[in-house]
């Protein structure tokens, strides 16, 4: 059994804290800035962690450590004010499920897309969460000073465990269509991806899109929304870009014209987004072309799922039939067959 010592963040957190009261004991503390400033706290045995910060990723710290609610921090810290030799005992950390799986942690970005309110982001999600990953053996484990463990994989969390995944399954949608275009595998990625529960995620599709990535299915989407450069093209012009900035974007000598001044909600993207003013009525009409890469003879019907009066929604046709396959990549108006989703009498934002 250890000891335990209560102290504030800011003695606890300080570079040095006073190693008589903190040394071989397990200290409680308010609050946390990373394991980093949590460091080697001069000594103790352990550390608890009472804070209001979400509790869905793992750390990695440079001692036993255990991230606590406020609740929970406050019924030991009462214990330890109450006895007069207060202890503790370091268990081996135990596996659990986390039964909330699939949702997005805590610290991933959400939506509405900041520069364009009509086009949906996120795109999808992807495993980013307490992912098993190559590791420097050069670099503590801990990231901080002092802690010697080595080794060459490391429990990490974020983007950049995220991004990986997503990279695979496009490199592997891919090996099965050399072929297709850029715009042809997102979409594939996209329109594959398993529905996510907006009650584990109140910001739904501004939190995870269209839904977690699945490699498997993104092989054989059926229909895909292709884009070329000229749609993009004819995106930015109708942003607003004038001929100089889209030249530096393109690098090529594109131009805006008024033929080719676009608006974004015929960009051929698998998704649709209205950002309006909940309280205005509005209609709005989307412009998509689906190429067929399924089966030769295919049938696709279409199905809305929208709130209860909230939303009107007509799409037109609301079958395609195909007879053949479609090669993919293809100049976007002229490949496949045109469909046209319209909104009406919409007093909601939607996200399709």
């Amino acid at each position: 059994m250890l000891e335990m010592h209560p102290r504030s963040l800011p003695d606890t957190m300080a570079p040095h804290p006073d190693e008589a009261l903190v040394k071989g004991k397990i200290v409680l503390c308010d609050e946390f800035q990373g394991t980093t400033a949590v460091g080697l706290v001069s000594g103790a045995a352990g550390i608890l962690i009472r804070t209001l910060s979400p509790k869905d990723v793992a750390n990695t710290f440079a001692l036993p450590a255990v991230i606590l609610s406020q609740k929970d921090g406050t019924i030991i810290k009462t214990y330890i004010n109450l006895t007069s030799n207060p202890t503790a005992i370091i268990f081996k950390s135990n596996e659990s499920k986390d039964w909330l799986s699939p949702s997005v942690a805590s610290f991933s970005s959400r939506g509405p897309n900041a520069i364009t309110s009509d086009i949906l982001k996120p795109d999808i999600a992807a495993p980013g969460v307490d992912i098993l990953a190559a590791w420097s053996p050069n670099s503590p484990i801990s990231m901080v000073i002092g802690d010697e463990r080595k080794t060459k994989y490391n429990i990490i969390s974020g983007t950049s465990m995220a991004c990986p995944h997503v990279t695979a399954v496009a490199a592997y949608v891919k090996s099965f269509h050399p072929d297709w275009s850029p715009a042809a595998i997102k979409s594939a990625i996209m329109t594959t991806a398993t529905p996510m529960s907006p009650s584990l995620n109140p910001e739904a599709e501004f939190a995870y899109g269209t839904g977690q990535i699945n490699p498997i299915k993104a092989t054989n989407p059926g229909l895909v929304y292709d884009a070329s450069e000229i749609d993009y093209v004819k995106f930015l012009c109708g942003q607003g870009y004038d001929t100089k900035t889209l030249q530096s974007i393109a690098n090529d000598n594109s131009s805006c014209t008024q033929a080719n001044i676009g608006v974004v909600w015929d960009l051929n993207l698998p998704s649709f987004v209205v950002s309006m003013n909940s309280s205005t009525l509005f209609s709005r009409v989307f412009h998509r072309t689906v190429p067929n890469v399924g089966s030769t003879t295919s049938k696709y019907k279409v199905r809305v799922t929208a709130p209860p009066s909230l939303l009107n929604i007509q799409v037109e046709p609301d079958v395609l039939s195909f007879s053949f396959l479609d090669k993919v990549p293809k100049p976007s108006l002229d490949s496949g067959i045109p469909w046209n989703n319209m909104v009406t009498n919409c007093v909601n934002a939607m996200i399709t």
